[in-house]
């Protein structure tokens, strides 16, 4: 076969060491799609632009190159835990991997000084306020560079859902080492955020690859809220065992949340930048070694957490963005097994994140141009919460790609769970001529009051217990009502306006429900999915700490394997626990569940039918394949790989 005129001619090269790197570092004998593209970029020495959704394995074409080409890369993160968290995980696989940050007593800094002036190491993680301080670029300007990777590179575009100031400083580098390629690395970005990206980096001619954004594996959900504590331990339910994160808009808010749950018999804890530094590290520790599945968060939580085997992420409040949304969702499911996510929101969240955005910017002096794209960013998160159209499909179009199934079959939409509200148009009226009747000065609360009859002081001194609507749905109850008021502002049908306390406003929309020349939709709260584990069976499983804890949770990750391939997937769980305790490490850096899957299902034999395990390189193999074939030896079956 003649050779293809555009194929580099050191790529045959590239790719017998590439493939080598890949078994015996990582254990892998094929890339994911776009992968072998985005290394390809590095080793031809081309600028690139790649993105990939969380899971889908943006850190190896940043983590193979330099072992292919020898030469130092260097990766500007922006979290201390997230750089952490990488280098333990290559350092199981005996890369050498360090990083540099304020964290780090002054030996452990000059040790890795030195071990790059030596030429010991592959990649070196730095923070971008790192890069320049105390002349840290002439330092690197002395080292034959590879690239520099810029991680989580939406950070640098104002037009991205998490603009930070500091990562504007990164085209600078360009300048200071105008030889060396560019790699930049995201999750989420759009067409707009991708051009902004590569201007700022001035990017030279770079090789863009957008990977699929689409998460097959999970299931998306959005509910109006009505009872977050009740809504989100019925989630938690459905996921007995499994590690979630429960995501809420203020500090407060996670810890009331985090009350409310822990009485309804799950253990919980809250997590946010305001706790003690030293509490914040012991949570996110707690979280990492399996000690606590359970985590109620801000966004402050979850960027540098990358435990692989999260069942259910829970968005208690409406993010601020789609990006957002998209990230955070982003770390449910990242092994490739089933997972879930569920929305819950308020016509009121958006309000709230609207005053957020504005004291922001007075704060930070951030020009209108970006308080606008903040503001539409949110706008647009609102209208896919309010939206029943199919959630896989939005999120791919709204990231620029087509979704190619007419049903997704893994979202609330799709799977049927709307439920329409008999005599809706009726209700709605009742609704609208309440705020008609109070004259459009009150809440929902006063509202939902007069329409279910209550006896209140401030009912009786308005005269408003004598009003018509006066207790015509005395039958709905509280939540319920509240839930359909919502339902009318976020379809335009009334409005809340702006302020410490709103009150709710006829439309256009609502005198068209009122004249009856248009019919009102509403919905009830979504059909549950299966009831969640009850409150003593969850007690008495956490009280246990064998293999039982996590068998609830085996049971509903791995529904591909047999009941005693899952039995033996809870033993190795258990003896992978042990290891990574013993180790000072999370459990999925020793292997994932994934890898756990395929040993409990395909039970390897002997170490050289392990190395054909997805996951398990020479390094892991050394440090840890006794351990494991000891286990699968002990459980009795036969092996299916490797066996006589």
């Amino acid at each position: 076969m003649a050779a293809d005129p555009d194929v580099p001619p050191a790529r045959d090269a590239h790719d017998a060491a590439l493939g080598e790197v890949l078994a015996r570092t990582f254990g892998f004998t094929s890339l994911r799609p776009l992968q072998r593209e985005a290394i390809h970029a590095a080793l031809d020495g081309r600028d690139a632009l790649v993105v990939m959704p969380t899971g889908g394995g943006k850190s190896l074409c940043y983590q193979v190159p330099p072992l292919v080409t020898g030469r130092l890369a260097i990766v500007v993160s922006p979290l201390i835990a997230l750089m952490q968290d990488q280098v333990e995980g290559l350092r199981l696989l005996g890369y050498p991997a360090a990083a540099l940050h304020g964290n780090l007593a002054a030996a452990e800094r000059e040790a890795t000084r030195r071990a790059v002036e030596g030429g010991a190491l592959r990649l070196l993680f730095v923070s971008p306020e790192r890069l320049f301080q105390d002349g840290f670029l002439a330092w690197l300007a002395r080292f034959p560079l590879g690239a520099f990777a810029i991680d989580e590179a939406h950070c640098i575009s104002q037009w991205g859902h998490d603009f930070r100031p500091e990562y504007r400083r990164l085209a600078e580098l360009r300048e200071r080492f105008p030889a060396v390629p560019f790699h930049a690395f995201t999750a989420t970005a759009t067409p707009r955020v991708r051009e902004d990206i590569a201007q700022q980096l001035g990017l030279r001619e770079p090789v863009e690859l957008v990977g699929t954004f689409d998460r097959p594996n999970l299931t998306y959900r959005v509910q109006q809220r009505y009872d977050r504590a009740e809504q989100a331990a019925q989630a938690i339910g459905r996921h007995p065992g499994a590690a979630s994160i429960v995501y809420c808009i203020a500090r407060k808010d996670t810890e009331s949340l985090t009350e409310e749950l822990r009485a309804r018999g799950i253990a919980a804890a809250a997590y946010h930048a305001g706790l003690e530094a030293g509490t914040r590290t012991q949570l996110v520790e707690d979280f990492r070694a399996e000690r606590l599945d359970v985590v109620v968060a801000t966004v402050a939580f979850g960027m540098g957490i990358d435990r692989s085997d999260v069942r259910l992420v829970v968005h208690a409040g409406l993010p601020k963005s789609i990006e957002q949304y998209q990230q955070e969702t982003g770390r449910a499911g990242r092994d490739g097994l089933p997972a879930e996510c569920l929305l819950l929101y308020s016509a009121a969240d958006a309000a709230k994140w609207r005053s957020i955005i504005d004291r922001s910017a007075l704060e930070f002096e951030a020009d209108a141009e970006t308080v606008a794209s903040q503001h539409e960013l949110l706008q647009r998160m609102h209208r896919f919460a309010q939206r029943p159209r199919c959630r896989h499909r939005t999120l791919s179009e709204y990231f620029g790609q087509e979704y190619p199934h007419a049903d997704c079959g893994a979202c609330d939409v799709c799977l049927g769970e709307y439920v329409p509200v008999p005599d809706a148009h009726v209700v709605a009226q009742k609704i609208l001529s309440a705020v008609a009747r109070t004259g459009q000065r009150f809440g929902s609360k006063h509202v939902i009051d007069v329409l279910r009859g209550s006896q209140g002081a401030k009912i009786k001194e308005r005269g408003h217990d004598r009003l018509s609507v006066f207790g015509l749905l005395a039958a709905v109850d509280v939540q319920r009502l509240g839930n359909y008021i919502d339902q009318l502002v976020d379809a335009g049908d009334l409005e809340r306006s702006e302020g410490e306390y709103p009150v709710l406003v006829l439309t256009k929309g609502s005198h068209e429900i009122l004249r009856g020349t248009r019919e009102a939709v509403l919905v009830a709260p979504h059909v549950a999915p299966p009831p969640p584990t009850s409150t003593s069976t969850r007690r008495d499983r956490d009280r246990d700490q064998g293999a039982g804890r996590r068998g609830a949770r085996a049971a509903a990750a791995s529904s591909a394997l047999s009941d005693d391939d899952r039995a033996l997937f809870e033993r190795l769980r258990v003896l992978r626990r042990g290891l990574a305790s013993e180790l000072g490490v999370p459990p999925y850096l020793v292997f994932s569940d994934a890898t756990l899957e395929e040993l409990a299902r395909l039970r390897p034999a002997n170490e050289a039918a392990m190395l054909q395990v997805k996951g398990i390189g020479q390094r892991k193999l050394e440090s840890f394949g006794a351990a494991f074939l000891a286990a699968l030896r002990a459980h009795g079956a036969e092996p299916a790989l490797g066996g006589d």
